[in-house]
Formats: C-alpha cells, sequence, structure tokens
C-alpha cells in the first residue's frame, strides 16, 4: 500500500530521484522496485526537482551564456549568471525564466542565521513565486524600502513578496511600515529617529545578502514604482531632467552611477547606496534589453556582486 503521507512522498521522491539520477535505473524499473506506476515515478521525480531534492544544473566551457557571464566578470567585477532566452521571447516569458534561475541560485546563496534584504518590484515578485522550498535555520528577510503611496499603503503587495521569501526557507519576514517616499525630507528625518524605525535600519546595516533588481521608467515589464502610483508627473519630469536611469528601491541614479543631488532621494526610504555596498552579497536581477541603460547605472554605482541577467542583455554589453 502506497504512503500519501507528506514524509512518505518526499521519502519516495527522494528514493525514486537516486535511483533515477545516481544509479542510472528507468523509469520502470524504479515502478517496479517501489511497488508502483511509471507515471507515479515521474510525478515523484518532477516532485523532487520542484522540492530541491534534486537541483539540475548545466556548464559548458563553450556555451555562448558563459563566454558572455566570464566578459561580465572581467569588465565589472561581478559573477554573472546569464540565462539562455530566445530572441523572439516575449518580455513576459523573458521575466519567467530570468525569475527561475535566480530562484535556484538563491538556494545557494541564503545560508543559515543571515539577514537577507528584499527589495520589493516586478521582478522580484516573479521570483518569489519561484522559489524552492528549503529549511534554513534562523534567517531573516527584511523589506529594503516602504512601499505606501497616495493611493494605497503598499502593505499588501510588499508583505506577499516577502512573506513568499520567509516561508520557502522557513524564516521570519520584517516589514517597513513607511510610505515609498515622504512628501517633506524633515518628516523622513523625524521618522527615521523613531525606535521602531532603527530597528529596521539596524537590521538593513548589518544584512549578509540583498536581492533587488533595477527599476527603469522605460521598462517593457513596468517597474512597479514607475507603474503603481508612486510618482507624480512632475516628479517624472523632474528625474528626467536630472539625467536619471533608474532606481534601486526608490533611490534614484544616473547613468555614471551617481545618485547625489537627486532632490526625491531626500524623500525616498530605500537604503543608501554605501550600505548596500557593504552588503557582502548583492543580487540584482534583470530581465529585458530596455532594463540596459539602469543595469549599467548600477554596475557604475557598485551595487551588484552578482548578476542573474538574460543573454539579450548580456549582449548588450559587449556591442
Amino acid at each position: 500500500m502506497e504512503d500519501l503521507t507528506a514524509a512518505g512522498t518526499v521519502q519516495r521522491a527522494l528514493t525514486a530521484a537516486h535511483l533515477y539520477y545516481v544509479q542510472d535505473r528507468t523509469m520502470e524499473a524504479i515502478a517496479r522496485e517501489l511497488g508502483t506506476s511509471r507515471s507515479t515515478v515521474s510525478r515523484l521525480l518532477a516532485h523532487a526537482r520542484a522540492t530541491g531534492i534534486v537541483d539540475i544544473r548545466i556548464r559548458s566551457p563553450f556555451a555562448a551564456p558563459q563566454l558572455l557571464g566570464e566578459h561580465l566578470a572581467e569588465r565589472f567585477g561581478v559573477t554573472a549568471h546569464v540565462v539562455p532566452v530566445p530572441d523572439d521571447a516575449t518580455e513576459v516569458e523573458r521575466l519567467e525564466r530570468v525569475a527561475v534561475a535566480a530562484a535556484h541560485l538563491l538556494g545557494d546563496l541564503v545560508l543559515a542565521d543571515m539577514t537577507v534584504g528584499v527589495a520589493w518590484g516586478s521582478t522580484t515578485a516573479a521570483v518569489s513565486h519561484r522559489l524552492v522550498p528549503q529549511a534554513v535555520h534562523g534567517t531573516t528577510f527584511v523589506q529594503l524600502n516602504g512601499s505606501g503611496n497616495t493611493h494605497t499603503t503598499g502593505l499588501l503587495y510588499a508583505s506577499d513578496i516577502l512573506g513568499r521569501f520567509a516561508a520557502a526557507y522557513g524564516g521570519s519576514a520584517q516589514q517597513f511600515p513607511v510610505p515609498a517616499f515622504f512628501d517633506d525630507p524633515r518628516t523622513k528625518s523625524a521618522m527615521w529617529r523613531e525606535r521602531s524605525t532603527r530597528r529596521i535600519l539596524a537590521m538593513q546595516a548589518a544584512m549578509d545578502l540583498v536581492v533587488f533588481s533595477t527599476g527603469s521608467a522605460d521598462s517593457r515589464v513596468p517597474s512597479h514604482v514607475y507603474s503603481g502610483g508612486y510618482l507624480e508627473a512632475q516628479e517624472l519630469s523632474a528625474l528626467e531632467s536630472e539625467g536619471v536611469v533608474g532606481d534601486v528601491a526608490t533611490v534614484f541614479f544616473r547613468s555614471d552611477g551617481s545618485s547625489d543631488g537627486i532632490p526625491l532621494n531626500d524623500r525616498a526610504t530605500g537604503p543608501h547606496f554605501d550600505v548596500l555596498r557593504r552588503v557582502p552579497r548583492r543580487l540584482c536581477i534583470v530581465s529585458g534589453v530596455s532594463k540596459v541603460p539602469s543595469l549599467r547605472g548600477a554596475l557604475a554605482a557598485g551595487l551588484a556582486t552578482d548578476l542573474v541577467i538574460d543573454e539579450a542583455v548580456a549582449r548588450a554589453f559587449t556591442e
């Protein structure tokens, strides 16, 4: 009689995966050994892949994505993971493939007792849906920037992303319940003196890993900060006049990576770039060539140690 409990499924998936991937047994032979059907074995192997029991990786010294990654490593001093994506893929398909690759990479980067900063946005939302569950002791996920605006508190959107990260790794989530942008820099200064806010800021200062994408007004998959009612028309115009090419966690920067002298940053709740640069591992996830200018600026600012990008984005840096 088949064991239909959750623990029984995990054990059977582990056994099936070992027989298939290590001992090179056929599905028919595994089905006979487990006393089940070939279709059940197929489902057990799929379960093993989906839950992280099996981690399939492909490495080739001749693969174009790897060569592109090596070029980026030499030029910018980052570890680049280049995801193969067909040129005719839609922007949504491109984001999906990059999100899956980033989610698998995070399985190696998220370790016990870490503090992990997560910036909300369209890309990290996609990644959060693709995380491979694994138990990691004592890990805390902290929200990098506030999410409220004049139309919504933004708490549900940001907390859903953060909550999926925490649930995937059995960790805790620490929200940052402040607006994305204050109306007055003096209000921000006062809020930053509050003990409840200082607690979150102290956690951000102690981060071991940060996960983010670059926002861009020109992104073909709309960046949430530009499409979610966070910026008024005059603010967008002011950013353009300042030569802004993108943002990380609602802190804006120019193509040379500079962020000083941009008035909106005085009201933004994301961490100063000096805080980010002190984090040992900084994973930047980008899909779509429309985000290349913002990624160039982020690299110029030294914000990333690790990249997950699609092949078209990587090629744009060789042209």
